[in-house]
């Protein structure tokens, strides 16, 4: 049982997506666990063989515990290698031949479904059935157009769509037939309601106890990323737009990656550096309660690949899609209630993590900048920090990085 979250003890198979025998490899999901906080697809990370289910489906046990036992993958043999087919030999036309006339027209082929090669895999059809997605209607990127699980996540997220218009971090559309799937996909009961309730409270109670917090804020003059976002939305077609959650994103990952000592966890009486820069984004659920999954590598995505990246990580989040790795290795979290318009917020810890960035809502205020007078776009930016990993001055070069890199978008 994977650990999906600091505050996830134990956790509930409810669906294998695999049986003894299925070949699996590295990014498959393999089951459904239900935490106190979601229904999330657990991805496998090892190639080989599905020898046997460990746990049954319905049975809750400990993080930590073995869910299946792996068997390595047979690796393919050249003891018989398979034989060319004889190609017979040409029969002689019979003598005489007719005199040559007109050539007849070719018969017309029924034309049916392209046919692809190697068909989907018992765990891609068991994963789409999971997902409600229809294979016949899928397009294969892979060779022969066979069906990825790319190809079938993309098929869940693609009739929901981010609103490139909205100033606000991470507001959804959806039609409302995929938001009646999503009802369907992740009911919403009381049960689960106060379950989550509970676990959000046993997580913070832990960060307020044990993490030192310390909290700085700063205004932050969102002028020249708006003018540049507003260009540059300008040449794309709408459902490319950007939005500036996506700059913010990219300028706190940046920012992590330049200041030491924001980026990563305190583990054992010790800051431990993360290997990379995985943001967690906060993300509201409509029966109440948040979850924060992580983008992994930040700081190395362009915003495009942020945009779609997010577009995803909403969509599965709303419609209790989220995979195992998402739940997992964020290194820094950013929270965000500009949507409800409150202008600052201070947010708490999410332990083993260090650092947390809140913003608020984008609002045009008074602006003096060499002696001018104006009215600007200003956002409020705030950091909460462990003071057993940094200091004030550590934190304040870091919201001043921020602050550098929002005024040269460009560089993002």
């Amino acid at each position: 049982m994977p650990s999906l979250g600091a505050d996830m003890d134990a956790g509930t198979v409810t669906q294998w997506l695999v049986e003894p025998g299925d070949r699996v490899h590295r990014g498959d999901i393999i089951a459904v666990v239900d935490t106190d906080k979601a229904d999330v697809d657990v991805e496998i990370f090892e190639n080989g063989v599905i020898e046997r289910i460990l746990v049954p489906e319905g049975e809750k046990v400990p993080v930590g515990t073995p869910l299946a036992a792996l068997a390595p993958a047979p690796a393919a043999t050249a003891e018989h290698p398979p034989q060319p087919v004889p190609i017979p030999e040409p029969v002689p036309a019979p003598s005489p031949e007719p005199p040559p006339g007109p050539e007849p027209s070719p018969i017309p082929q029924a034309r049916g479904p392209a046919r692809r090669d190697p068909t989907p895999s018992p765990v891609l059809r068991r994963l789409a059935r999971h997902l409600d997605v229809d294979l016949d209607a899928v397009v294969g990127s892979g060779p022969g157009g066979a069906i990825t699980r790319a190809d079938i996540e993309a098929a869940v997220t693609a009739g929901t769509t981010l609103e490139a218009s909205s100033p606000q971090m991470f507001r959804a559309a959806e039609p409302a037939e995929r938001a009646e799937r999503a009802e369907r996909a992740a009911p919403s009961t009381p049960e689960r309601e106060l379950a989550m309730r509970a676990a959000i409270a046993r997580l913070m109670a832990r960060s307020k106890r044990e993490i030192p917090h310390y909290y700085l804020g700063t205004e932050i003059d969102f002028s020249r990323a708006r003018n540049w976002l507003d260009r540059s939305n300008a040449e794309r077609p709408v459902a490319d737009r950007l939005l500036p959650a996506v700059v913010l994103m990219k300028a706190v990952a940046l920012a992590t990656r330049d200041v030491a000592g924001m980026n990563g966890f305190f583990v054992d009486g010790q800051y431990q550096a993360g290997d990379a820069v995985n943001v967690g984004v906060a993300i509201s659920l409509r029966g109440g309660g948040l979850i924060a999954p992580a983008i992994h590598d930040t700081d190395h995505k362009s915003l495009d690949q942020l945009m779609a990246d997010l577009r995803g990580l909403v969509a599965r989040t709303r419609t209790g899609r989220l995979r195992s790795s998402e739940m997992s290795g964020s290194t820094i979290t950013i929270t965000n209630l500009g949507e409800q318009g409150v202008r600052t917020v201070y947010g708490v810890i999410y332990p083993p993590q260090v650092a947390l960035v809140g913003f608020g809502t984008i609002t045009d205020r008074p602006w003096a900048d060499q002696g001018m007078l104006g009215i600007r776009p200003v956002i409020s930016t705030t950091l909460a920090a462990d003071h057993r990993a940094s200091d004030g001055h550590t934190g304040a070069r870091f919201l001043d990085q921020i602050d550098r890199l929002l005024q040269d978008p460009e560089r993002l």
